[in-house]
């Protein structure tokens, strides 16, 4: 069947309506973050059918997609839009999550062409870095904002982890909670809700902490991988092999573990420099760069991946007590690194796994 990836739809639901429920308890609603999947329909209907309380994307052409299916759950742009793309933000958007006041200006103005009106969340820097106004703009940003016709003020949110790895904790979410009520106090009750990050939040939120006026948090690769993104732990109770990629053994030879010759960089910039283990049983699968991040994956006990190139993957598979020959199926477990990069390559196909496949299979 070629490169893929397999998606198990029931631990994909799984994962969601668990941490919907868990972060209910806390007050929390989740916004199911589609875009590793490129806005895969069956993944935001599932995570729909579990409970999250509307849909987020980075990618308009994702949300697109969604729209098209017949999606008409609550879809939030979660990066600050293009200036190229406000119609198209407008028309299929309900909210966007934003920093720049001219792009809010270019919002207005196209929501009003198109007689609508668009939610606005402004994100705030809290010292990871990527987007954010200042703590200290804010006040001044909201009363430029309200002065826009057309747009409503929603809240505001911020991104911790993603860029410098700052973790979420009771200091920072705090903060985003006393910015909210100082705003409340400059211009009444306005602060509708309060998103206060991604999945690196969980710990923070599950922790028993104050969580504040946080109301949302916008989960991706916690939905889908079942582990958090702070050190890579799985999430008690979740599923962390819901998605898998299945690849295929192209090449099997005993060969030494050590290069011989003149050695200079090789074709990713990388000088090999290994010990010599002695004869090996090395194995190239049809998998590369091109594909998925080599880094982020892990391949079943017993294999090793010792180099990837453009279009091979190359294991050690000694101490591997499965079958290793010409056309064996071997699946690779990922991380969101691997993940995004196997979603966007054109050269792997997407396979859901829903209940009904399942029990047909089993039926075969």
């Amino acid at each position: 069947m070629g490169l893929r990836l397999e998606i198990d739809l029931d631990k994909i639901t799984h994962n969601a309506r668990t941490l919907v429920n868990r972060l209910s308890e806390e007050g929390i609603a989740v916004t199911g973050v589609t875009k590793a999947t490129l806005g895969s329909p069956e993944i935001a209907e599932a995570w729909m059918r579990a409970g999250v309380r509307g849909l987020g994307d980075s990618r308009i052409e994702n949300i697109g997609r969604m729209r098209a299916s017949g999606i008409s759950a609550s879809m939030t742009l979660i990066r600050t839009p293009m200036m190229s793309q406000v119609d198209e933000v407008v028309e299929l958007c309900d909210v966007s999550f934003n920093t720049e006041l001219e792009v809010m200006r270019k919002l207005s103005v196209a929501a009003k062409k198109r007689d609508r009106v668009h939610g606005v969340m402004l994100m705030v820097e809290l010292g990871d870095l990527r987007e954010g106004i200042m703590p200290a703009l804010l006040v001044k940003t909201v009363r430029e904002v309200l002065r826009l016709p057309n747009l409503v003020f929603m809240g505001i949110g911020t991104n911790l982890a993603c860029r410098s790895g700052v973790s979420p904790d009771r200091h920072n979410m705090a903060k985003l909670s006393a910015l909210a009520d100082e705003i409340d106090a400059t211009f009444g009750p306005i602060v509708t809700s309060i998103s206060g990050g991604n999945s690196a939040n969980l710990e923070w939120a599950l922790s028993g902490a104050d969580t504040g006026r946080v109301d949302d948090l916008r989960l991706g690769e916690a939905l889908l991988l079942g582990c958090e993104p702070l050190n890579r732990q799985p999430i008690k109770g979740l599923h962390c092999d819901a998605i898998r990629l299945v690849g295929e053994v192209i090449e099997v030879k005993t060969k030494p573990s050590k290069p011989w010759g003149r050695i200079a960089q090789s074709a990713f910039g990388e000088v090999a420099i290994g010990r010599d283990r002695g004869p090996i049983t090395q194995a190239i699968l049809a998998i590369g760069r091109q594909d998925a991040d080599p880094e982020g994956l892990v391949p079943p006990r017993g294999l090793e991946i010792l180099a990837a190139s453009s279009d091979h993957l190359v294991v050690d598979g000694t101490r591997y007590r499965g079958s290793l020959k010409v056309g064996t199926e071997i699946p690779f477990q990922l991380n969101y690194s691997a993940l995004l990069s196997a979603m966007t390559s054109p050269f792997v196909s997407t396979m859901i796994i829903t209940p009904q496949a399942r029990l047909h299979a089993k039926r075969l």
